[in-house]
């Protein structure tokens, strides 16, 4: 699957359950690692599981590959590597804590442009 379709399957997963405040940082200059990283909030534990597991579920049905899940234990921050596309979906304290918009080269947090290209999802 390429990259840009994974991209915007993550985010139909995402807004099919919901999540708030999707963000997608282009990260390719950056590392080799993968090319997009989107962080999304969930506003409890069961939301933030819910979340993961419909962008694994609705990916896997694309024809992508999970190559690893994280944190779905606690559900206060799980990550879903898909390779070319790693999704971090985090309740509202912990994202503004880790703060990774502003760590990955993104906007503050408090200071998020909407709709902004290549920031925020279209």
């Amino acid at each position: 699957m390429e990259p840009e379709a994974m991209k915007q399957a993550v985010i139909s997963a995402l807004e099919d359950i919901k999540a708030r405040d999707i963000v997608v940082m282009d990260v390719r200059k950056l590392t080799s690692m993968t090319d997009y990283m989107i962080v999304a909030s969930a506003d409890s534990n069961r939301q933030t599981r819910a979340l993961a597991d419909n962008v694994q579920k609705k990916l896997k049905e694309a024809g992508a590959h999970v190559q690893g899940v994280e944190g779905e234990g606690t559900g206060e921050w799980v990550l879903v590597d898909l390779g070319s596309v790693v999704v971090h979906i985090m309740q509202p304290t912990v994202r503004e804590y880790y703060n990774l918009e502003q760590l990955w080269g993104g906007p503050p947090m408090s200071k998020k442009p909407k709709l902004a290209e290549s920031t925020v999802h279209p």
